[in-house]
């Protein structure tokens, strides 16, 4: 069943907390993806919010309810970029400290803005268990509050927001895509538009070398991520043990794409909408030619949310050898 402690309230609770800080992103058209999609495409822009991706929503609402004794000690997490800038900036603004565990080859733009929002960087090797062994030595010793990059219900409320704003800018909407990693923004944006508007449609777009979503949903239980291969960096995650039950109840089905065409969707965006997404956006604007989504949405309204745009401009997916 879906987690108790995720639900409508929690979300709406959660856009009254972050409203005075994060954005209302824009919901962006563009009507070539219309006739390239075969259908009415609206891009929810969440490129645009702060920190460059939607994972300040989480990150604002899990520190703005910190209770005032764990403020000096901050808060501490691991991430290969979106998650700890979000969390770096909702920490300064709060006025603590934050501790960000970085794997070595994350993207240098995302390991520069961790730096420019004033987190504290300690840098482990790119796997899993190296993150967590440095990241429980940092909070040995400073105490900081661990805020999780996505297994969280107060990550997935924040990051549910999106849904609340979709569906107040879009109200005809008949499906939506976003991208899953660890699968907060899915669960929480399901959660949300499936509460609002029981008739949509809610779909996770994931790279083929990095299925796990869409292999435990086939499946019906969680199989880990193993050796994940993509350009989608942001993509590389396990669901988790709050996400997973929300995406199997509330989700509709998991839609992958190849990298050849998740490459050729962050292009389209980048030339004909000029809006600079990073390729784990590119993910779910992939997702929309998927032969098994053409088989059901043609001429329908259909939102994809735009998930961040940090992008390593010194290393373009299409400029690759």
């Amino acid at each position: 069943m879906n987690d108790a402690s995720v639900s409508l309230a929690s979300i709406q609770q959660a856009a009254q907390r972050i409203a005075s800080t994060a954005h209302r992103t824009p919901v962006l058209r563009s009507d070539f993806l219309n006739v390239w999609s075969q259908n009415e495409i609206y891009l929810k822009g969440e490129h645009l919010q702060k920190a460059g991706a939607f994972k300040f929503r989480g990150a604002q609402n899990a520190v703005a309810q910190l209770a005032l004794p764990q403020h000096e000690a901050g808060v501490i997490t691991h991430s290969s970029g979106n998650h700890g800038q979000a969390l770096s900036l909702a920490a300064r603004l709060k006025g603590i400290p934050a501790y960000i565990i970085v794997p070595e080859n994350a993207p240098r733009p995302k390991i520069a803005a961790i730096e420019g929002y004033g987190g504290k960087i300690s840098f482990c090797a790119p796997q899993v268990a190296a993150r967590e062994t440095l990241m429980n030595e940092i909070q040995a010793k400073t105490q900081a509050i661990f805020v999780p990059p996505f297994d969280h219900p107060s990550i997935i409320s924040g990051q549910g927001t999106i849904g609340l704003e979709l569906l107040s800018q879009v109200p005809e909407l008949d499906a939506v895509i976003a991208p899953v990693g660890g699968g907060g923004l899915l669960a929480g944006l399901a959660t949300a538009v499936k509460e609002l508007k029981p008739s949509i449609k809610v779909f996770g777009a994931e790279p083929k070398g990095a299925d796990d979503a869409a292999r435990s949903f086939s499946a019906g239980h969680l199989i880990p991520q193993t050796s994940p291969q993509t350009v989608a960096d942001g993509l590389l995650t396990s669901l988790g043990t709050h996400t997973w039950p929300i995406i199997r109840e509330l989700v509709d089905d998991i839609l992958t794409v190849s990298e050849n065409e998740i490459i050729k969707a962050m292009r389209i965006v980048w030339e004909r909408t000029k809006q600079l997404i990073e390729p784990s956006s590119a993910v779910a604007v992939a997702a929309l030619r998927s032969p098994s989504f053409l088989n059901q949405f043609q001429n329908n309204h259909v939102a994809v949310v735009l998930s961040g745009g940090n992008t390593d401009l010194h290393s373009l997916p299409w400029c690759r050898d």
